[in-house]
This record gives structure tokens, sequence and C-alpha cells, in this order.
């Protein structure tokens, strides 16, 4: 197995996706003059490149691909090759139509965009292996060849007849009998017993309410299904390059993909991430995402697409202020990126992207963009070699599972306002708020090595899960986790009393009596000042907790809204920011966690990666940071002794 260290070779990789079948032919030279101007040295090819590739079935156009991987190799920049099976070219889905994917309503979802195939179409597979099968032939002993993608953004849907007919044969695979099926479905409910298999489908629209345990079941399948496209064309292109990593791109925390089993298949992780440059939070929003990818990782990890300016898929699409391409793109190598690259280099003058920024706009070379990125490509220039490769040490862990998302997010829950992203996100704002560097894990992960472990919510949790949040706190780890944790077992089946009875006694609860799900806006008062948002919880202590802060006021008043016993903490609530934050931050200081560094301004992020300290200035003012003892500052070549002032989304590299 390779790894992302294969490809950059003590460089951090930096460049984007590049469509030259767009131009002429003559643009291609202005590109690599300008490419090397800026520092790129990596560049993707042939993302949605099918239909130039294959014009007509089983015909090869391969001509202008050789010339562009020659003219990349002339000049000294990498390619990422990609394979195009994300966009089928118009004529497979007009001679096949079984390539086309269908909606839960029945209806096809017609070429002219991108991402229509079924996953579980034979022929589009076939076809995707056949055209895998001569590129990787073709260019695998190409010098200019770094690293491999398959496909792009796996995010497609299916509920079609073939889609439906895979889908019978992993239940089949799953649960082994009709019987063992509909016990896990509780189809004794509203008279779902299924005595053939041919009953089975997908969930398709229905008059009511659908089965949630075949929802659940439908997006595990879903996520397999897509993971068998990825891993065939995978194991063709490391039949030709052994020697080269392989990687697909997620998107940042997307329901349709359990990222961890897909981490496990790639040797490199790689995500597109597109925060919004309006969102006030959007710098936390994006150091999330890269703990998660990093996370899954293990270590360096490639962020393949951003924007360098505006996108073109938001109600309104803004560019990002002067500065903020370069202060997210260092703020992803902080926190542990290894390739630096975007959508894409030229901006498209047609089609359905040509409003979505590029490293060189409409504006051309002169325009602001293009020289940002250009300063961009000098300044990772200057950290590249002491950075890249270089790993980060994390004590708290924030706990996430796609399962637990796919069962909690189901149609007949107790309140629709709880949105389990939002939730997630803000616990860990509140860590990276405090200036914690996360991890995260799955909850069937090994946490002996952090000294906090944080669960936001995680309503479905197997006895596996179960037992390795008792064993952890048993060896003396620090646990706090959020409301409706522990609620459902790998089935969304309630357990017994509407928590795992083992957490039950882990938090010193005796019985939980009703969820009191609160209305967008409301607040629950709590003593002390703190104040609970979205949900509340009718809880009976058992009388063993150490410590409570109980409800003030209302139905609740006098019962506990957070509860500790020993290790163990357990919020019935999701508190306002600063009272979370607080909370957090206190309890990360009992177990020995603390921040990069004491005493930062507001809207200051520090993070370590090896030896080097990132200091990333979010806010629009200028601001002084002390940071004792002398340093050199990477960016500007200068000693820092004592304190560094960082302007306008400044940042500062510094080594010891």
């Amino acid at each position: 197995m390779t790894s992302l260290s294969d490809a950059t070779r003590g460089r951090i990789l930096y460049g984007g996706d590049y469509n030259p079948e767009q131009w002429p032919e003559e643009t291609w030279h202005e590109d690599v003059r300008l490419m090397t101007e800026a520092g790129v040295n990596s560049v993707t090819l042939g993302v949605f490149s099918w239909s130039k590739l294959e014009p007509r079935p089983d015909e090869r156009d391969f001509g202008w691909l050789d010339r562009l991987m020659d003219l990349m190799h002339d000049h000294g920049i990498g390619v990422v090759l990609a394979t195009p099976t994300a966009s089928p070219p118009p004529w497979m889905g007009h001679l096949y139509p079984d390539t086309l994917p269908r909606d839960e309503d029945g209806r096809t979802e017609w070429w002219g965009g991108r991402q229509h195939f079924s996953h579980s179409s034979a022929t589009y597979r076939r076809r995707a292996a056949a055209i895998t099968e001569d590129l990787a032939a073709r260019y695998g002993a190409h010098p200019a060849l770094t690293l491999w993608h398959i496909n792009n953004e796996y995010c497609t849907y299916d509920w079609g007849d073939e889609a439906a007919a895979r889908f019978r044969d992993w239940l089949r695979h799953r649960y082994g009998t009709l019987d063992a099926l509909n016990t896990a479905w509780g189809t004794a409910f509203w008279s779902q017993g299924y005595g053939d298999w041919a009953e089975v489908l997908p969930p398709r629209h229905a008059h009511y309410l659908k089965n949630p345990t075949q929802v659940l079941d439908f997006k595990r399948f879903t996520s397999d299904m897509l993971l068998e496209c990825y891993t065939a064309e995978r194991d063709i292109v490391r039949r030709h390059t052994p020697h080269l990593p392989v990687t697909t791109n997620f998107m940042p925390l997307w329901a349709g993909q359990d990222a961890w089993r897909w981490a496990e298949e790639e040797d490199v992780v790689s995500v597109d991430l597109y925060p919004d440059p309006r969102d006030p939070f959007g710098a936390q929003s994006g150091a999330l995402v890269q703990d998660m990818t990093r996370s899954q990782a293990r270590g360096p990890w490639m962020l393949m697409e951003q924007a360098a300016g505006p996108v073109n898929w938001r109600g309104v699409n803004h560019p990002k202020p002067r500065g903020l391409n370069r202060l997210w793109s260092l703020q992803a190598v902080a926190r542990g990126a290894d390739a630096v690259c975007y959508f894409q280099w030229r901006q498209s003058r047609q089609g359905a992207e040509k409003f979505h920024s590029g490293m060189v706009g409409h504006a051309g070379a002169r325009g602001r963009t293009y020289q940002e990125v250009k300063q961009l490509g000098a300044d990772l220039a200057r950290i590249a070699p002491h950075a890249a490769g270089a790993p980060l040490r994390a004590d708290v862990a924030v706990l996430h599972d796609w399962h637990s998302w796919w069962a909690g997010d189901q149609e007949g829950r107790p309140s629709r306002a709880v949105d389990y992203p939002q939730v997630l996100g803000a616990w860990h704002r509140a860590l990276w708020q405090s200036r914690l560097t996360t991890d995260f894990a799955h909850p069937e992960h090994d946490l002996s090595g952090y000294r906090l472990v944080v669960v936001p919510q995680l309503y479905l949790l197997t006895d596996t899960a179960v037992d390795n949040l008792l064993a952890y706190v048993l060896g003396g780890g620090t646990l706090v986790c959020g409301f409706l944790t522990g609620v459902a077992d790998e089935d969304d089946r309630v357990r017994p009393g509407g928590m795992d009875a083992r957490l039950r006694e882990l938090f010193g609860i005796r019985t939980l009596h009703e969820w009191w799900p609160l209305e967008p806006g409301e607040t629950a008062a709590c003593e002390g000042g703190l104040r609970g948002t979205l949900w509340s919880e009718e809880l009976e202590p058992d009388g063993t907790a150490d410590e409570t802060v109980p409800y003030k006021g209302g139905e609740l008043d006098g019962l506990p809204a957070v509860l500790r016993k020993g290790r163990a903490w357990y919020v019935s609530t999701l508190p306002e920011p600063e009272a979370l934050r607080a909370l957090l931050a206190r309890v990360a200081a009992g177990a020995g966690a603390r921040p990069v560094l004491d005493g930062l301004p507001d809207g200051v992020e520090a993070v370590r990666r090896g030896e080097l300290l990132f200091l990333l200035n979010h806010g629009r003012e200028p601001v002084t940071v002390d940071v004792p003892g002398t340093r050199h500052d990477l960016l500007t070549e200068t000693a820092v002794t004592d304190r560094i002032t960082l302007g306008r989304y400044g940042v500062a590299v510094l080594k010891p």
C-alpha cells in the first residue's frame, strides 16, 4: 500500500482540476507558463472527460491527453490522473437505459448533468472498467503520473429495478433469511411482514412514513454499492501501477458514504471543502472537516478541491475577501493537509459552472485571484520542507458515526429541529474556540490515547461501541456525552428504558422518563446561568452522581440537566454556545487536555503540526499575539521574539 508521501516527496502538492479540453490548444501553453509562475506542481486531468476519451462506444481518442501528459512532464508538473466515470457520455444513457438511475418516485435521471449513473448497473460497471483499464494501460508508465483519482464525489442514489435486485442480494448477505430480516426491520408493525424476497424493495415513495430500518439499510447498501464501484476501478489501476497511491474525493460530512469504511480502502484520503465566505463559522466548519479528514487518513491528507473565489451553487455566491483564500488554505496545512488544490485551474466560459471561480478567473492573470494564488504558491514552497509529512497530536477525540446519523435522521422522530450536523458542529466549535486540537474517531476505535472523549450525539450505538465507552472510562479516560445518545441498537431498535442500561449506570441515571424537545428559539433555564436549547430530558438520578446542574423552572424544575459521575458526564440539552464552551473547557482542563497556546486574542487559531506553530487570524483587524521565546517565521523569513502582530486574515508559521 502506498501513501500520500509517495506522491508529494517532501512537497506540498499545489494545483487543481485542469480541464484543457474546454480550451483551444494554444491556451495550454499559456496555462503552463502561468502554472509555473504560480508554483503549481500538480494538476488533475480527466475528471469529466469520458465523452472526449470515448466519443462513441469502444472508440478511443487519447491523442489530446498524450500531448497534455507530455506537456506537464516537460514543465515539471505532476499529474493526478482521474478515471472519467462520474459523468458517462450521452451515448451510454441513450444506448443503455439501464445505466441511468431512478429516484424514489421511479423517475429516470437523464444525461445532461453529471453523476447520472446507476451504481448497480452491470453495464455501467463494465463500461467503467473498460475505460479505466485502457487509461491505466496507456499511462501507467508515464513519468508525469503521480497519483490516481477515481471517479468524483460519489453521491448517486438509485431506487430502480436493478438496484432493487442488488439490494435484495445485499440483504440476503446481511441477514441470511427473511425471518431474520423481518425481525431486524420490525415488520410486525403496520403489517409489513415479507414472505418472499421478491416483495422486498428499496424504500420508494410511500403513502406515509417509511420503515426506518429499511431506510437505514438502504443507506448502508448505497454506501456499499458506491464503494464497490470505487474498489473495482482502484484494483484495475493498482494492477498496472502498484507503486502509485489511489484516492477519491469525499464531500465534507456528506450523508451518503460511511467514510470511516471508505477511508480504509484508500491510499490517500481527500476531501472537497467549500465554506461560505460570509459564514461567521466558516473557519470552524473548515477546521471540523479538516480534523475529520485527517482522522480518517490517520495522518496527512489531501485538500482535493476548494474555491479560489465564489462558487455558483448557493443562493447568493460571495467572493472571498482579500486574504481569505490564503488563510483558509494555510489552515488546512496546519491541520494536516499535504496537498492544497482547487476546482479549477481556469474558470470556464461555458457550461453549468462558468460562474464558479478558478485559480485563473475571468479577469485573467492580472486579476486579484490569480495574484493571490501566486502568493500562496510561494508560501507553500517556503513551509513545505518543514510541514510536509509532519504529524499532529490531539488529546481530545470527538466521536462520529454515519450509521448513527442515518438512523437518527428518520422521519418520525421526536424533533425534526434536531439536525445532527448542527449538533456536531456546535460541540466541535466549543472545543475549537477553546483552542483544543481534536481528532475524530469511530465509537468502536481504540480511544485509550485520548485524555478526553466527546460524544455530541450518537443515537445508535452497537453493543461493541457501548462496551468501548465503558472500557475507556474504566481505564481512566474522561467522557462527555450529549443528549439522545445510546437510544437505539444497530437495527434502530429502541433499547429498554430509552437509553442503554449500561450508560444509565455510567452516568448515574435511574430512569429516563421522557424526552422534552424544545421549539426553535425556546430555551430551558438551568442553575448557574446555563441555558439549554433544542432539547431537554426528564431524568431521574439514581443518587450516585457526584455533581448535577438542575433545570430551573418549568416541568423539569429541579431535575438534572447535567450529571457527572466520576469521569463520565451526561448533558441532556444543547447548552448555549458560551456555556457549552465553558463546560467543555472546564472538563478538558480537569482531564489534562490543554490549549495549544494560552491567552490568544479572539479570532486567533493556534495549531501545532510537528515542530511548527501555526497562528491564524480569522478577523479583519490586526492583532498582537504573545509567543514566549524566539522563533523563526517561515512566511516572512524573520525572527519573532515574545510577540507577533498578525494583520487582517494574517498567518504566521513559527519554527523554533
